[in-house]
């Protein structure tokens, strides 16, 4: 189990942030108690689970109890609290943000780690920054919203690639800068997004 760390401690609060997402959803479905537990962890641990999944490394839900600590009690918290939450949603989007940046540089660092390509990596990245919202998207019977929301996936695609091609450069950057450098073009190009409602073309009809 990881010490505690600024890295750890940004991690479980992008933790909690996804599953108050998760939870938020499953209380507009009139979900019970359990069900918003439930869909509280799977949104905010999902994105990781498949990342560890794909990786071939243990799942932190089953190695690091912290993480589904958390979210379990933000869950449950979004559960008894959401009418007050509820007007907090901005609030709420700009955590989104962050925890969207944070959880795609840390998955494609973990890719990268674990051997695979800077490609392969990207995926594994931007899995683990939309995965988990995918999950609560289509147990909610929502269309998933990186498939009409493009500014969502892309910010942290965009994301992925700045670690990946850094990475053969990591000594002479740094570490922290590099990952800061990712981490700040996805929330601010994902905050830019929300601000001015950017959003790819559709289909006239």
């Amino acid at each position: 189990m990881e010490p505690f760390s600024p890295t750890l401690v940004a991690e479980l609060v992008g933790t909690a942030v996804f599953a108050a997402s998760g939870a938020s959803a499953a209380v507009a479905k009139r979900l019970d108690m359990f069900g918003v537990a439930v869909m509280g962890v799977i949104t905010a641990i999902g994105g990781g689970t498949l990342r560890d999944v794909l990786i071939d490394a243990p799942p932190l839900l089953l190695t690091d109890w912290r993480y589904p600590s958390v979210a379990v009690l933000t869950a449950i918290a979004v559960f008894f609290f959401h009418p007050a939450l509820s007007r907090l949603r901005t609030s709420m989007l700009v955590l989104d943000a962050a925890g969207l940046a944070l959880f795609t540089v840390v998955g494609t660092a973990k890719g990268l780690a674990f051997g695979f390509s800077p490609y392969a990596a990207c995926i594994v990245g931007v899995l683990s920054g939309v995965g988990g919202g995918i999950l609560r998207d289509v147990l909610t019977q929502q269309i998933p919203a990186v498939l009409h929301e493009d500014f969502y996936a892309l910010p942290a695609a965009v994301g992925s690639i700045i670690v990946a091609i850094g990475a053969p450069w990591e000594s002479q950057i740094g570490t922290v800068t590099l990952s800061a450098t990712a981490v700040a073009t996805i929330f601010v190009v994902r905050l830019v997004a929300i601000r001015y409602r950017w959003e790819a073309p559709k289909p006239r009809f």
